[in-house]
């Protein structure tokens, strides 16, 4: 993975789907941008968003979130610094291991293929150019640990998710995601809804190594600093992005 976590605290979350802000200097002072949404998302806009974003801050690195294969190609997996592939503790089978176990054997079996075929949604990701491609793309992919929390978001909906988890819970699958996963991030995700520092406080307990990254309903300096103070190593923010950017440079910490 060539992001360094260290000194990052505030993620916004690009949607393809969506329109971007006319004026992409709002994004100055967030410390990365994550592209990826759950309706509507294409390889194209997905590109269109990662070099529009690319020419206006070139020195902000950029991750996809894929959730299918049609969202990832080639030029995608270049003009990245990273692709972040969730497991989705609280999810279905298929949204914790069952898409990763098919990207990895399709990846072993047919390296030559291109991106995009059979194996779909999270991390469908088939490489394009010969057996390179297996340790090319390790260098740039991920996986984030994540908890949904919001039953009616359409991230909760796509991944099986039918039920949210106590603060007990959370805290114990953030000490999982450290000790026994060992993935680079642990995300609670309450996608819209503002869900309180609770979970934060829980899972920060546990978590040295791992990032802990909150995102959901954060508009405000106050939820901000709340969240980051109850543990949060950074903050994600994206609906107030693209609905409201002026109550969007106001979640961006003070440096």
């Amino acid at each position: 993975m060539t992001i360094d976590w260290d000194p990052i605290t505030h993620v916004t979350k690009v949607d393809p789907a969506k329109e971007l802000p006319s004026d992409l200097e709002v994004l100055e002072g967030t410390d990365l941008i994550l592209v990826g949404g759950s309706d509507g998302v294409t390889e194209t806009n997905t590109l269109e968003a990662i070099r529009a974003i690319d020419e206006h801050l070139p020195s902000v690195p950029v991750c996809q979130e894929p959730n299918g294969s049609s969202h990832v190609s080639r030029e995608t997996i270049d003009a990245v610094d990273a692709l972040a592939v969730p497991a989705v503790y609280n999810g279905d089978r298929d949204h914790f291991v069952g898409k990763h176990v098919d990207l990895f054997t399709e990846i072993g079996r047919k390296p030559e293929k291109t991106v995009g075929s059979s194996v779909p949604v999270v991390g469908d990701l088939i490489a394009s150019k010969g057996v390179d491609v297996v340790s090319e793309l390790a260098a740039k992919l991920f996986g984030e640990g994540y908890v949904v929390q919001n039953l009616e978001s359409a991230a909760a909906d796509r991944a099986g998710v039918e039920s949210t988890w106590t603060p007990d819970q959370v805290a114990g699958t953030a000490l999982a995601t450290e000790t026994f996963y060992r993935f680079p991030i642990f995300y609670v995700e309450y996608s819209g809804t503002y869900g309180g520092p609770a979970d934060v406080e829980a899972a920060s307990r546990y978590l040295e190594e791992t990032t802990l990254l909150y995102g959901g309903g954060i508009d405000s300096a106050k939820k901000a600093t709340e969240i980051l103070e109850a543990g949060a190593d950074a903050i994600v923010v994206g609906d107030c992005f693209h609905d409201d950017p002026e109550t969007f440079r106001e979640t961006i910490p003070s440096r």
